[in-house]
């Protein structure tokens, strides 16, 4: 070490040399002075170049040294310095400007050079490797693992920052400089281990379930001579589509399937958007009603594990029906993929699944004390309607009820009104989300209506809070859903959540007793949802209808109730006025921020009023309320809109949905509406 140091100390001697002459040179320029003026200031001049000439060279030659310096230690080393040269692992120095000081011979033929050409920085070569990279600090443990690919190779990159002062002795620390800092970087080859690692990905198997989702409607349609011919078409085109996937496939059941393939099949058959749902949908040989499919495929990428690739697969099956069928669906981990799921979903005559479903219910709800009711955020009549509906059953139980209403919009300020103070109904009969937190018990069953995401619930924490919960709703299942769910009864074919608690009212009890302002408010959510009987309606939506006007709801009092004021319908025509066409075939508006009691009802109003333009086929209205973009979208039949919603984190059903956008503005929204449009059409989704 003290040979270290008096070499160190000798070369700092010899770089500072010249300033120290310097000094003599000034003292010099001092006595010409005092004898002639102009040859001191012409010996002035002189001194200040060779001190700027001194200063450049010090500055200019001190880097080039230091690297001859460290060039000439490991040439004339020791033998562990001869074999970090002979080192199989490429390995380089480098100066904290990225500038290499030294390489060994593996990191030559690495980049393909050779020492005389390696007087270069190491972003010139590595252009991933930037100086910000190099900026390593003692607190992040002075080093740095990175992933770079060059000239088709890929490497895993190490970089440790390296103190010279720690390799001097104690007594040289004042003289080293702040940038006297090295960067010892390791290039680890691993193209092979990726190309391996891709390639196993590729032949690991995933699981997969296909569900015929309409099989006895099917066969009911179809002539009894066919019904074999039809299975055979359906069994020959799932068959031939999962062989040409090199995938093992066996009939489970009548109407479900099971596969096995390999990831790499899987990505073909993602590329093709799976086309054996169209395929399947385009049978016919006189069967009314469209075969359609869904299909449901499970991926563990953490652990590998089949047994939870299975269950994933049940999961993405059980996401896939919930969102009206004819849809592939992939569940890998956390993250969900949809295909599909352009078509309507096709309202079901059998009312089994509500029988069941409505003695479920009702089973629920005798062996628990309390009931808390709750929709989704800015509630409307539907969410409103739906709530009393199983308000009214529990009461007909001889149960505690609440409802959860935080902000009374002016879509339910009529209904409200008619409670408001009303002697036959008890004065907590709503609550607001405070109210409900402190009410709930460990014998408090939660009925979550017309809405199944968490985060668009009235209080997300009461589903926190709660043990026993029951989900009635009528929108289509996103990636986000309400997990651990009791009951669940969700039908995207529904015309509305008022329409479905029609039903479980009439199966739970006999001779069900609404009062009129219920049954009014239950109708009216059945006419906001359905666009004044329009818009998504079936048998069992008349029947639901019928059963209200039985149980007193008045179609005049309804229409009173729900009118609009003259202000609201300039508003509603400002929105229309405000309308774009786009793509000849879509329109886009917005409808005021300022001076609207409640602008996503508006805007709503505003979408289905365009639906009645000619060669429209879907609509598409903004509203703004604080930070939040608010967008209703609108279509008439062949136009999923849900699907187009999911691109924003919304969505809703097949010409109904939303979606909700913080810290953007209204022309963002509209300008990113307008490329995803356009990207869909050219995909020909649309």
């Amino acid at each position: 070490m003290e040979e270290k140091t008096v070499l160190r100390k000798e070369i700092e001697k010899y770089l500072k040399f010249p300033f120290a002459l310097a000094i003599l040179l000034i003292a010099m320029n001092a006595v010409v002075y005092g004898y002639d003026l102009k040859c001191g200031i012409a010996v002035t001049v002189f001194v200040v170049l060779y001190l700027m000439v001194a200063t450049y060279m010090y500055f200019r030659k001190r880097p080039t040294i230091m690297s001859d310096l460290v060039a000439f230690g490991f040439a004339h080393g020791s033998v562990q310095n001869e074999l970090i040269r002979e080192l199989s692992i490429p390995y380089t120095l480098v100066d904290h400007n990225g500038r290499i000081l030294w390489s060994n011979k593996a990191f030559y033929e690495a980049v393909k050079s050779d020492r005389q050409h390696m007087r270069n920085h190491i972003q010139h070569i590595f252009a991933d490797i930037t100086i910000e990279l190099l900026e390593i600090h003692p607190e992040d443990g002075g080093q740095r693992v990175v992933h770079i690919s060059q000239d088709d190779r890929n490497y895993r990159v190490e970089i440790r920052r390296i103190e010279v002062h720690e390799l001097l002795s104690p007594d040289m620390k004042p003289d080293v400089r702040q940038e006297d800092v090295l960067y010892a970087i390791y290039l680890y080859d691993e193209t092979e281990l990726i190309e391996t690692l891709e390639e196993k990905a590729k032949v690991k198997l995933v699981v997969g379930h296909i569900y015929i989702d309409n099989y006895e409607e099917a066969m009911d349609s179809t002539e009894e001579v066919r019904r074999s011919l039809l299975i055979a078409l359906i069994d020959r085109k799932i068959t031939k589509y999962m062989q040409s996937a090199d995938a093992i496939i066996k009939k489970l059941e009548k109407d479900k399937y099971i596969f096995v393939c390999q990831q790499q099949h899987l990505d073909e058959l993602q590329q093709g958007k799976f086309s054996l749902l169209d395929e399947v949908r385009s049978i016919n040989i006189g069967n009314e009603t469209p075969v359609t499919l869904s299909i449901a495929v499970g991926i563990d990428p953490e652990r590998d594990s089949y047994t939870t690739a299975y269950e994933y697969s049940h999961m993405a099956m059980d996401l896939a029906l919930g969102r009206g069928g004819d849809q592939a669906v992939i569940k890998k981990g956390d993250r969900i993929v949809y295909y599909g799921g352009k078509t309507q979903s096709a309202e079901k005559n059998t009312r089994v699944k509500a029988r069941v479903k409505a003695h479920a219910l009702k089973e629920m709800l005798i062996t628990r004390d309390k009931v808390i009711i709750m929709g989704h955020k800015k509630p409307d009549i539907d969410s409103l309607g739906a709530a009393l509906g199983i308000f009214r059953l529990a009461t007909l139980l001889d149960k505690e009820a609440h409802i959860v209403i935080n902000e009374v919009t002016s879509s339910i300020r009529p209904a409200m009104n008619t409670f408001a103070g009303n002697s036959s109904y008890p004065k907590e009969m709503f609550f607001n989300s405070e109210q409900a937190l402190a009410a709930v018990g460990p014998n408090t069953v939660l009925v979550v209506v017309d809405v199944n995401r968490p985060s668009y619930t009235e209080c997300e924490e009461l589903l926190f809070r709660t043990r026993n919960i029951v989900v009635i709703d009528h929108h289509r299942q996103g990636g986000e859903g309400i997990e651990h769910a009791t009951l669940s009864y969700i039908e995207p074919y529904a015309s509305s959540a008022c329409e479905m608690v029609a039903e479980i009212l009439q199966y739970s009890v006999d001779k069900p007793k609404l009062r009129p302002a219920e049954a009014d408010a239950m109708y009216a959510g059945i006419l906001v949802d359905t666009d004044n009987f329009v818009t998504k309606t079936g048998v069992r939506t008349f029947e639901a209808a019928s059963f209200l006007r039985k149980s007193g709801a008045d179609m005049t009092r309804v229409r009173k109730a729900y009118r609009m004021d003259l202000e609201g319908f300039r508003q509603l025509s400002e929105g229309v006025s405000r309308a774009e066409i786009l793509m000849d075939n879509f329109v886009i508006s917005d409808v005021p921020e300022k001076g609207v009691d409640s602008p996503t009802v508006l805007a709503a109003k505003v979408a289905n009023k365009l639906l009645d333009v000619e060669n429209v086929r879907a609509s598409f209205v903004l509203s703004k309320i604080d930070n939040v973009v608010y967008i209703s979208a609108r279509s008439i039949d062949d136009v999923n809109v849900q699907v187009i919603m999911e691109f924003f984190g919304g969505g809703g059903h097949g010409t109904v949905a939303g979606a909700q956008l913080k810290d953007v503005t209204i022309d963002e929204v509209k300008a990113m509406l307008r490329e995803q449009l356009e990207k869909l059409r050219s995909e020909g989704e649309i």
